[in-house]
């Protein structure tokens, strides 16, 4: 009898050790995947730059192939997907009942949670429409902006903590196409920058007094103002219009806020919104046309700023103070393909990839000396005006079109997967590929997919 006790306890403790292996192997699977889970907090994902150190994200797909759900969506936007958790976060519109909604979907079903109208109106001109900023979120709250002026902040359950209006706080907007920046969400602020004309442009914004550009910072839990400051420039005309977005970076140690347009490029003191640096300008010659769209992207101590209308890619040193003069130009871009009129560049693994949007090209640039790794025309004549992002080792990009290129990230060139996920009468796909949760979330104008392995 007492050798068999003996036997059992061996056993017992191997079945345990056993047991234990298994639960730790078990343990560190599960570690591994949360771990690789990011969220995509805005349009430009968890660093502001356009990439993500997700992993495990697809590179082949169709819109069967690798599909884990698909919903059709109430109307047209350009907005980007934020993505937290359990949370899809989109904009969208109803052209017949003039309405624009702030909308959540579940993202492990597509189940959607709640749908909220925030806005009247649908479209001001042919080229896009009011829904066309993308959502932000920290995690606790979701910012929603419209081209008519609303700011609305929900909570995760769709209650509205608060609601604004910029142009009945502030004046209204002068400019020529539907003004579309999205919200900027940094340390409990919800940030908005107004870069616009100094006198109305159309008869409907008539009436007002002459005024500034500015940036403006209301607390995320209550909406009151916290500080406003002017974002003065000498650019003329449609040059003093940009339709980018204020990102938050820290370089040595110093966080601020990036902002182009009007001509120039400049550094802000979050929590005062004061301009810390100013350089300029990439239109010397004062052409009237060249109103800015893409956002300010930094990586490895240079902050792009990229020239429209076919102009180039100008990579400013961060760190200065004051006006900066030329001296802080680390490097101008030469060759023709590297330039972005509308696509704002990502930023990944030590690389900055630019989209030439009219050209259909994408070029590998290093970041301190402007060197070209490959500069490479994509088998489309479609145009791109959705940004590129990166994540797992590759690059997502999607055409007006729907036509979705994957690419490898590397010094060397290398298309993985095209794959169509258009509907024939998509023509003005603008919205970026959110990467999070091992999922693609792609918006085109009427359908919003989830994608992962």
């Amino acid at each position: 009898m007492g050798s068999v006790t003996t036997m059992d306890a061996k056993f017992y403790a191997m079945s345990i050790r056993i047991q234990h292996l298994a639960l730790a192997s078990i343990l560190s699977v599960l570690g591994a995947t949360f771990a690789s889970a990011e969220n995509w907090s805005n349009w430009r994902g968890p660093a502001m730059n356009g990439s993500t150190p997700e992993t495990g994200l697809p590179e082949t797909f169709s819109k069967e192939e690798n599909v884990k759900w698909q919903v059709d969506l109430p109307g047209a936007s350009g907005a980007t997907p934020a993505v937290w958790g359990d949370h899809v976060f989109i904009t969208s519109t109803d052209e017949a009942k003039q309405e624009l909604f702030g909308m959540c979907y579940d993202r492990t079903t597509g189940a959607q949670k709640w749908r909220v109208a925030l806005g009247k109106g649908y479209r001001a001109d042919n080229r896009s429409n009011y829904a066309s900023p993308s959502p932000a979120t920290d995690g606790k709250h979701v910012a929603f902006f419209f081209g008519t002026g609303e700011l609305a902040v929900l909570d995760f359950d769709g209650k509205t903590l608060w609601r604004t209006d910029l142009q009945e706080k502030y004046g209204k907007f002068y400019f020529l196409w539907t003004f579309s920046a999205s919200p900027l969400i940094h340390d409990g602020m919800v940030v908005m920058q107004v870069l616009q004309r100094d006198t109305p442009v159309h008869d409907n914004q008539k009436g007002g007094d002459r005024h500034e550009s500015y940036l403006v910072a209301f607390d995320i839990t209550n909406g009151k103002e916290l500080w406003k400051v002017d974002r003065a420039s000498d650019a003329v005309s449609e040059s003093r219009e940009a339709f980018s977005t204020p990102v938050v970076h820290t370089n040595e140690g110093r966080t601020e806020i990036l902002v182009g347009g009007g001509d120039c490029l400049t550094g802000h003191d979050p929590k005062s919104g004061k301009e810390l640096w100013r350089w300029g300008t990439w239109n010397p010659d004062k052409i009237g046309h060249w109103r800015h769209v893409t956002t300010p992207v930094a990586g490895d101590g240079v902050v792009l700023a990229c020239a429209p209308k076919g102009a180039p890619v100008y990579a400013i040193k961060l760190g200065g103070m004051g006006l900066l003069d030329d001296k802080a130009i680390a490097w101008i871009s030469e060759d023709k393909e590297v330039s972005a009129d509308v696509s704002t560049p990502v930023y990944y693994k030590g690389r900055f990839y630019i989209l030439n949007s009219d050209k259909q090209s994408i070029s590998c640039v290093e970041p301190k000396s402007g060197k070209i790794f490959w500069s490479e025309r994509l088998d489309t004549r479609v145009k791109f005006e959705a940004s590129p992002t990166a994540g797992d080792g590759k690059l997502y990009m999607i055409n007006f079109t729907g036509e979705v290129f994957v690419l490898k990230a590397s010094d060397t060139f290398q298309q993985l997967h095209r794959a169509d996920l258009g509907e024939g009468k998509d023509q003005l796909n603008r919205a970026s590929i959110a990467l999070s949760q091992g999922n693609l979330f792609v918006r085109t104008d009427n359908k919003l997919y989830c994608i992962g392995k």
